[in-house]
């Protein structure tokens, strides 16, 4: 990383007044209830500019920069197709192995660069803060699209308002979260993103992946009530929203520790006869196993709905710091 360059100068006022226009995208911290039901608002007017006219020109003669140092599917292409259905251009990087960055360019040179062409840089990079340093060198605005084990702000947005659509609420629900809570960026920001609302939280995952100290203390602080627990069958039938991640096997030294645990967190439609009738079943995706096909016939399972909000939220990203909201 680089040093901090210092302050950067503000960026031009502008008549819009969502909070957002012109702004870095780096943390669900940045957004107060107010700010939230206005992206919320603005998701549900992109999902019907989508199903009546598939595509708007409210982006035309903007381009977002793309900028992925790590493998992405859902997420890229999520951007993507937001950008081009409001009618944008896509710079995509999404193998910077063949780009300038394999000849040692740093990242403050990257973002600088790609400014020059783009009115938008989103960005994915393995290390924790690497959005936060790419905006304090970056004159354009940055949204950070996952940043190594931290934050992914724009999943835990579109994850908040699936939870809204599916239960209509945000507020009084017990919400599960299940499998690797330790390095899952997904259920970091969507805790932080769920708290002081009144929610009651049940972490299930190995104890070698249990949610950091740091986000217990943060839940801690809020007054919301949490437990942790290595059986999804001790809370499955008090959660409204499961939200599911997958135990990575990479990350256990120990082989015979993940065999103790493989299969515990698989959710069947055994496991779903145990759980309320109105609930959600959440995933940020790709599952490998953790969810089975057979699950995906059950109208409590969102996790393809979870993933067109995607589409909806990111537009409406895009379109209010850009400033066409």
């Amino acid at each position: 990383m680089q040093p901090n360059p210092g302050p950067v100068q503000p960026r031009p006022a502008d008549h819009v007044t969502n909070g957002l226009y012109g702004e870095d995208i780096l943390s669900v911290r940045q957004f107060t209830p107010q700010v939230l039901e206005y992206v919320f608002g603005v998701a549900d007017e992109m999902r019907t500019l989508v199903e009546r006219f598939g595509s708007a020109d409210l982006l035309q003669g903007k381009i977002m920069a793309n900028l992925f140092y790590e493998p992405s599917t859902r997420t890229s292409s999520s951007f993507m197709a937001a950008m081009q259905r409001l009618g944008g251009q896509v710079i995509p990087i999404n193998s910077v192995t063949f780009s300038s960055v394999s000849k040692g360019e740093s990242l403050a040179d990257t973002v600088r660069t790609l400014e020059c062409y783009a009115d938008v840089i989103v960005l994915r990079h393995p290390e924790v803060g690497a959005a936060a340093e790419a905006a304090r060198w970056a004159r354009k605005p940055i949204i950070n699209a996952g940043d190594g084990v931290g934050e992914h702000p724009t999943q835990a947005l579109l994850d908040a308002y699936t939870i809204r659509r599916e239960l209509d609420r945000l507020e009084g629900l017990t919400v599960a979260m299940v499998g690797d809570l330790l390095y899952g960026r997904t259920v970091h920001s969507l805790t932080r993103l769920l708290i002081n609302r009144g929610n009651t939280f049940r972490f299930v995952s190995p104890h070698s992946l249990r949610m950091p100290e740091e986000l217990l203390a943060e839940v801690e602080a809020a007054g919301d009530e949490y437990t942790e627990h290595e059986d999804v069958m001790e809370i499955i039938d008090e959660a409204d929203v499961l939200y599911v991640t997958r135990v990575q096997k990479e990350r256990f030294t120990d082989l015979s520790e993940y065999d103790k645990v493989n299969g515990a967190y698989t959710i069947t439609p055994e496991v779903m006869q145990h759980a309320k009738e109105e609930m959600v079943v959440m995933h940020p995706l790709p599952r490998v196993g953790e969810i089975t096909y057979e699950v995906d016939e059950d109208p409590r399972a969102a996790y393809f709905r979870q993933m067109q909000n995607g589409l909806y939220i990111r537009m409406a990203l895009l379109a209010a710091v850009l400033g066409r909201a």
